[in-house]
């Protein structure tokens, strides 16, 4: 799905969302995608002379990847809220022109509650790994 099909399910709107395509895979996985293009709004400062994608950056992201498994649970009306980052590793900086990848898989899941495990490549090379939790919640 691009950008607009992504709108549908996700709240986030410029400049925070954060992924430009995202396909759910067959085996119930999401596979996500974002060309940093180098004028985006947290390259700014982080770093002037070195821009890289902060970290933080890099964990929304991951979230926002695995919206394609959640499409039918996410209806009007609700909202999905980060509630835990586990064993989170960073291992390569991402720059302007990359083109990010990032694989999410369902762990775990009790409804409203949802635990995943996601990685974040560019080029093939492993840039940050790590467990993640959300909930999903009436936003009223």
């Amino acid at each position: 799905m691009d950008r607009e099909e992504i709108k549908k399910i996700l709240p986030h709107r410029e400049p925070m969302l954060l992924i430009d395509e995202v396909n759910l895979n067959e085996d119930g996985s999401a596979t996500g995608y974002y060309k940093v293009r180098g004028d985006e709004f947290f390259l700014q400062g982080h770093f002037p002379d070195n821009p890289i994608v902060p970290g933080v950056i890099q964990c929304e992201m991951m979230a926002q990847s695995a919206c394609a498994m959640f499409k039918d649970k996410i209806k009007d009306g609700c909202l999905p809220v980060y509630t835990g980052l586990d064993k989170i590793r960073f291992r390569g900086m991402i720059k302007p022109g990359d083109t990010i990848k990032i694989d999410t898989k369902l762990l775990r899941s009790s409804h409203p509650m949802y635990v995943l495990h996601g990685e974040v490549t560019v080029d093939g090379k492993k840039c940050m790994s790590g467990d993640f939790s959300f909930a999903i919640v009436d936003s009223h």
